[in-house]
């Protein structure tokens, strides 16, 4: 039973509630601040040898907006590494996103196909570490490039040669 006079323990219970709910909204508040300040994420890309994957959000980005082609050197480097058997068959997907605007695999900087507007391609792992297509020593790097006429966004993989 409560010692207090007849209705100040009703009083004393809605002033708590009132603490309660204001510290809720300004919990609510502040997650929607930090939410504004977060980038929203890029679409994905991946690349699978066998049964293992390699997923990757872009190196460059500019929010579908073309990307200035003095930026474009920086963009072929990622530290996102997959092995490759010489023998298996790499295969590329990409979000509908990007497939929607365009994509073409390039090969340390060149192109290795030609624009697509499907989701999934893919390459004999032998293309890669072959000389006729520019292939140099045990590691290349691949790269995925958003759109047809300017680039969008590059998505950027090393494949090394797995012995």
């Amino acid at each position: 039973m409560t010692t207090l006079p007849r209705g100040e323990a009703a009083i004393e219970h809605r002033a708590v509630r009132r603490r309660r709910a204001v510290a809720a909204a300004g919990a609510v508040s502040a997650g929607l601040l930090l939410l504004t300040a977060c980038e929203k994420p890029t679409p994905m890309a991946t690349i699978t040898v066998g049964d293992n994957s390699v997923h990757s959000e872009a190196t460059c980005y500019n929010d579908g907006k073309a990307i200035k082609s003095t930026d474009l050197l920086k963009c072929l480097k990622s530290d996102k590494l997959i092995k490759v058997d010489p023998d298996e068959t790499v295969r590329f997907g990409v979000d509908p996103e990007i497939a929607d605007k365009g994509w073409t695999i390039l090969m340390n900087g060149q192109p290795l196909t030609d624009s697509s507007t499907k989701t999934y391609r893919t390459i004999p792992g032998s293309v890669f570490f072959n000389a006729n297509y520019g292939a140099s020593g045990n590691s290349t790097w691949v790269s995925i490039k958003e759109g047809d006429k300017s680039t969008l966004g590059v998505w950027s993989f090393k494949l090394q040669k797995e012995s």
